[in-house]
């Protein structure tokens, strides 16, 4: 076996590293929906971000009481590029967040799920597909 094996780390990082981003969001996600303490917000503002292409990207601005009386707002880690029905600047909305740190919170409807799935699921696929091939190389040598 020449040097081929060194091509196959670069599906396997990509893997590895989509896969490690999939699952801890899926696992903060799921944090969230078994211990998080849910409140009413306000979305007070949005955040627009330009990417490199120039596509705009809203982020709710979000502010809410904690059961100790702390006033938090913070941004949304999702951002799309339109606001969607009930979360226009005013908008109540439902805010699951984590009692000890509540900068790590959620918005039923506004974030997505399925942004995690589908990096679980291609660094899934690139880990097991380079995993096969390197497995076929070391077999046929």
């Amino acid at each position: 076996m020449e040097r081929e094996w060194l091509f196959l780390l670069i599906p396997v990082l990509i893997g590895v590293s989509f896969l490690c981003v999939g699952v801890y969001g899926l696992r903060r996600a799921g944090s969230l929906r078994r211990t998080g303490i849910t409140t009413v917000g306000h979305i007070v503002r949005h955040d627009t971000r330009r990417d490199d292409e120039g596509s705009r990207y809203h982020h709710p601005v979000v502010c809410w009481t904690t059961r100790d009386g702390r006033a938090c707002t913070h941004p949304s880690l999702f951002g799309r590029s339109t606001v969607t029905r009930g979360f226009g600047v005013g908008a109540s909305v439902t805010v699951v967040y984590d009692e000890r740190n509540p900068g790590r919170f959620a918005l039923p409807g506004w974030d997505s799920k399925s942004f995690f799935v589908m990096f679980t699921a291609v660094g899934a696929a690139l880990t097991a597909g380079a995993s096969v091939a390197f497995l076929i190389l070391l077999m046929t040598q």
